[in-house]
Order: structure tokens, then C-alpha cells, then sequence
């Protein structure tokens, strides 16, 4: 723990509002998101290498996660129509106008991608719908990583560098959970494939972004969002390694995607209790501002070994009982 002398607060209140998100719909809505991206990259796989079976099942799963992660997220916005609301502009420096846009792309294309199949009606345009979502696919799985760093709170934006990967990693364990439970056994080779690669991803992204932060990254390791962590990387790394044994036996196909769909859905719990966490204690806002200052104000060394002139502010008393500032320039050894 940090030293309370090392930040100040005023009373120890939270410097940030924390997160307003809802659970169960935000945290489900990121792992129906993440599922359906990753499943339409599956059924493009799929598609393209001749597995009808595995084709057929990713692509019911990509329009099912699409179309309930866009329910839910109208749930969680309070109003439906606030959803269309963000569709009337498009603005790429803000990624909930673009993230808006991907989903909405994400679900047109992936619910004809299923009608084409499923109907035989017009197939070559259910065809080129699938390959689209070829590109909104991953988009749909990771833009959610974006979107939460995209905030002043710690734990996620710190984590800037890692939750793209690490939202990847959780979207193809999930996906390939859902593929494997979903598709014969003879048939779903590559989805054990996906779910497997996916879960290691997600459980090296998960371990790099824990030791990079550092401080920071307390939360991913404490309280509620610590046990749903953890809970979260041992379901993902059993459900990845019986997915490589998987088609064996159904039993083991079973615990695989059991494992992986549970450990997906509680690092998206995780994800987001961490993040209420870092926003209510103020020591993760306050302490690393601080340290960035301290070594911003800290002067360089010159090659000789001695300090170059520095810029300090001296605050002193004038003559009517004010404090001025003045800056003074110094040179110091």
C-alpha cells in the first residue's frame, strides 16, 4: 500500500466519477460483442477453407452476439433510441461514434450473412456480406478495449497497451467455445484451434498488463476484481487446455467450452470492477500525476556531469501580503 503522505485528496474523496455502467449489461454486452467479431472471423476461416458445418455455426453465433450485445447496450443507455442517436454523426476521434457505427455494421451484415445461408435465398449477397464482416469482425472484438481506455480511469487507461489483446484473446476463447459446443466434433477442429490460441493471448496479455502497470494495476489484483481475475485465468487456461483434447470425447468438448465461456465473461466482470475501483480510490489518479511531475521538474544531467540551468518557482511574500510567484533561473552541480 501507498503511504498516505505520498498523495493528497481532499478528504480522501475519489478525484474521478467512477464508471456508471451497469452490470450484468455492460460486462455481457463486451462478451457478446467480442464473441460475435471473432465468430465471423471463424465463419469466414470457415467458408473459405470448405468447413460448411463450422461455417453454418459461427455464423448463427456472429448474428445471435450482435444482435443481443446491441440490445443489451440500448438496455444500459436507459432510452432505445439514444443508440440511433449516436448513428446521426460519425466522428473518428471519438470512439463511441465509431464504435456505434461498427456494431451497427456489424449486426446488418452478420444477420444476412445468416439469412443468405439459412434461406438460400440470394446466397452470393449473404457470401459477400460474410466477407465483410471479415473487416468489421475484429473490429467488433477489440474496439471495446479502445473505448474503455479512452478514459481518464487508471486501471484501463494505463492499460492501453494491452486490453486490445487482451479483449482479442477473451473474443476467440469465447467464439471458439461457442463453435466447439455448436458444431460435431469431426467438424470443429479449427474452432479448438481458435479457442486454444485464444486463451493463451488472453492469458499472456492478461499477465503483461498486470506487471506493466505495476501500482496501477493493483485493482486487477485486489477485492472483487482480483477474485474475478483470477477465477477468470484459471477457467481460460483448463477450457485452453482441454480444448486441445477436446475431440475426443464430447464430455471433454463440454468443460472446454463451459471453462472458456465462464472465464471470458468474468474477465469482462473484472475488467470493469477494476476499473470502478482505480476511479473511487484517488491514490491510482493522484500518485501516478505526482511521479510524473516529479520526474518532468527533475533536471537532466549534462555530459560534464553537472546540471543544466533550471526553471524554479519561488513563492514569496510582496509587500501588501501576497504571494507572488517568481521564476528564477539556477545552476547547480
Amino acid at each position: 500500500m501507498v503511504p498516505e503522505a505520498e498523495f493528497r485528496s481532499y478528504y480522501g474523496r475519489p478525484v474521478l466519477k467512477p464508471p456508471v455502467w451497469h452490470e450484468p449489461h455492460m460486462p455481457t454486452y463486451l462478451y457478446l460483442g467480442g464473441m460475435s467479431g471473432a465468430s465471423s472471423t471463424i465463419a469466414v476461416m470457415a467458408r473459405l477453407t470448405g468447413h460448411t458445418r463450422l461455417d453454418r455455426t459461427a455464423r448463427v453465433a456472429a448474428a445471435a452476439g450482435a444482435s443481443l450485445g446491441a440490445a443489451l447496450l440500448a438496455a444500459e443507455l436507459g432510452r432505445p433510441e439514444r443508440f440511433l442517436n449516436m448513428l446521426r454523426v460519425f466522428k473518428l476521434t471519438s470512439p463511441m461514434s465509431v464504435g456505434s457505427w461498427i456494431l451497427a455494421a456489424q449486426g446488418g451484415l452478420s444477420a444476412a450473412a445468416l439469412t443468405g445461408d439459412l434461406t438460400g435465398v440470394l446466397p452470393a449477397a449473404g457470401d459477400a456480406a460474410l466477407l465483410a464482416t471479415g473487416v468489421t469482425g475484429p473490429l467488433t472484438a477489440t474496439y471495446t478495449a479502445v473505448l474503455v481506455a479512452d478514459t481518464a480511469v487508471p486501471a484501463w487507461h494505463e492499460a492501453y497497451r494491452e486490453l486490445p489483446f487482451l479483449f482479442a484473446g477473451s473474443a476467440m476463447a469465447a467464439a471458439g467455445a461457442v463453435a466447439m459446443l455448436g458444431t460435431p466434433r469431426a467438424h470443429a477442429g479449427p474452432a479448438r484451434a481458435v479457442a486454444a490460441l485464444g486463451a493463451a493471448t488472453e492469458t499472456v496479455a492478461g499477465e503483461v498488463l498486470e506487471r506493466r502497470l505495476g501500482f496501477v494495476g493493483e485493482p486487477y489484483r485486489t477485492g472483487r476484481a482480483g477474485r474475478l481475475m483470477r477465477a477468470a485465468r484459471a477457467l481460460t487456461v483448463g477450457g485452453g487446455l482441454l480444448a486441445v483434447v477436446a475431440g475426443r470425447s464430447r464430455a471433454l468438448t463440454a468443460l472446454a467450452g463451459a471453462a472458456l465461456t465462464a472465464g471470458s465473461l468474468c474477465t469482462r466482470f473484472g475488467i470493469l470492477e477494476a476499473g470502478r475501483a482505480s476511479a473511487a480510490d484517488p491514490k491510482y489518479t493522484v500518485v501516478p500525476q505526482r511521479r510524473r511531475l516529479d520526474a518532468a521538474s527533475t533536471p537532466a544531467p549534462d555530459g560534464d556531469g553537472t546540471h543544466a540551468g533550471r526553471l524554479t518557482h519561488d513563492a514569496g511574500s510582496d509587500g501588501d501580503g501576497t504571494h507572488a510567484g517568481h521564476l528564477t533561473h539556477g545552476a547547480g552541480s
